[in-house]
């Protein structure tokens, strides 16, 4: 499987880059950066060690960072890369990089992109986050450097669909002389595919800093808001917009001055949801054209990336998107450290083990449908002594499991003291 994967990938090489460019039309690809897509690197590799660190996309790149942090500061004389996917990531990440850590596109899976990538970069150690496997980056990084699978998700659908490809899955996970599963179920889901010393313990999500936010950003949208009451629809998805809107309405008939907050995941939508929401007869304002919010303003169309950090301050009342159609949800951490009640949808499967966690510990409520949605926001918006019971029980949740990046660490340790040993030998 792996030689015809390899084959198909040179032979597809002309629909790969009709892809590629159809990807830079759409403002999924960074045009003045978009060389390091193919494996050119736009900037020298810094002599001594290099840890490599891929990250896919802004989750797993922001979970990493704190990871980076403190591996720096204990080993001084290492240099750390990561690489990411997406240019959302890429402009988040270049923002927060620590001391000695530089940024670049992955190079996508083809073998002249990636041995052109790995000739140039020669990484002493590589850590890959969570779940994304492209077979010839790991199979050529494998016969260079070890590999570690950090913080290793395989979801029940993934899980099955490998089963098929089982000798192929196998091929490469078997790549990884390590490899630390966020959970007990994804753990025994990897090592059923071929993974060898596997090991659970815990989603380093858990240790991620608060969301920055900009204070005098913070400030001016506070002074905008005033006093009315407040509710943030966070990372929406295709039709949960329209889901929204219809639940601003019902609870407008009982909250007069409500204020709802819509942050869309992909903030490049936000034109096309002006239109959507204003069709429904809401009055709106655009973060992305500088809107102010009017007394008349229905709904704050936070169409901007990056400030998430600065709503989750503004509110105590979260609604989580990606949850109420199926595309699997989005982290509950976020607005949890940052003291909000959270409420969700029931499509949650890329989150299933945190999930489930919240749950037990009653620190999120979980809706089917709109109707459903628009009855608990109201009752938390009413119901201060409920919102403060969720809101501390998962502050609590998140410091109970605050020591998971310690024992990450110290189970990568010692292929980072391999690997300086390797080199000064």
């Amino acid at each position: 499987m792996l030689k015809l994967y390899r084959i198909l990938t040179n032979i597809a090489a002309p629909l790969i880059n009709l892809y590629l460019f159809k990807r830079k039309i759409n403002g999924k690809e960074d045009l003045v950066r978009f060389k390091e897509r193919l494996g050119f690197a736009a900037l020298p590799r810094p002599k001594g060690q290099l840890i490599w660190i891929h990250a896919a996309s802004v989750g797993e790149a922001v979970s990493v960072l704190p990871l980076v942090e403190k591996l720096s500061a204990t080993y001084q004389s290492v240099n750390f890369l990561i690489t990411t996917g997406t240019v959302t990531s890429a402009e988040l990440v270049e923002k927060r990089l620590p001391a000695r850590t530089i940024h670049q596109f992955v190079p996508v899976d083809r073998l002249p992109y990636v041995r052109r990538f790995l000739k140039h970069w020669q990484p002493d150690l590589a850590i890959w986050v969570e779940s994304e496997l492209w077979p010839n980056l790991i199979v050529e990084s494998a016969s260079r450097c070890r590999l570690i699978l950090l913080n290793g998700r395989m979801s029940e659908k993934s899980y099955r669909k490998w089963k098929k490809y089982s000798g192929f899955i196998k091929q490469l996970l078997e790549k990884f002389s390590l490899c630390l599963a966020q959970s007990e179920e994804d753990g025994k889901r990897l090592a059923a595919l071929g993974a060898s010393n596997v090991k659970c313990l815990g989603n380093i999500k858990y240790d991620s800093p608060p969301l920055p936010a900009d204070a005098t950003k913070i400030n001016e949208m506070s002074a905008m808001i005033g006093s009315r009451p407040v509710w943030v629809a966070a990372s929406t998805h295709k039709g949960e917009e329209a889901a929204i809107g219809w639940v601003h309405k019902q609870l407008k008939a009982t909250h007069s001055s409500l204020l709802t907050i819509i942050i869309p995941r992909h903030a490049t939508r936000g034109d096309e949801l002006v239109s959507e929401l204003k069709a429904d007869g809401l009055e709106i304002s655009q973060r992305s054209k500088d809107e102010k919010v009017f007394d008349e303003t229905d709904i704050y169309l936070a169409d901007t990336m990056g400030e998430l950090g600065i709503f989750y301050r503004l509110t105590e009342i979260v609604f989580i998107g990606g949850s109420l159609v199926p595309h699997g949800g989005q982290n509950p951490l976020e607005p949890a450290r940052l003291e909000c009640a959270i409420i969700t949808g029931l499509n949650t499967f890329n989150f299933i083990a945190i999930q489930r966690e919240f749950e037990e510990k009653k620190s999120i409520i979980t809706v089917s449908n709109q109707e459903e949605l628009a009855e608990k926001v109201a009752t938390l918006l009413e119901n201060k002594e409920q919102t403060q019971e969720l809101i501390t029980n998962a502050l609590e949740l998140v410091r109970e499991k605050s020591d998971i990046l310690d024992k990450t660490i110290e189970d990568i340790n010692p292929y980072i003291q391999q690997m300086n040993k390797r080199n000064a030998a």
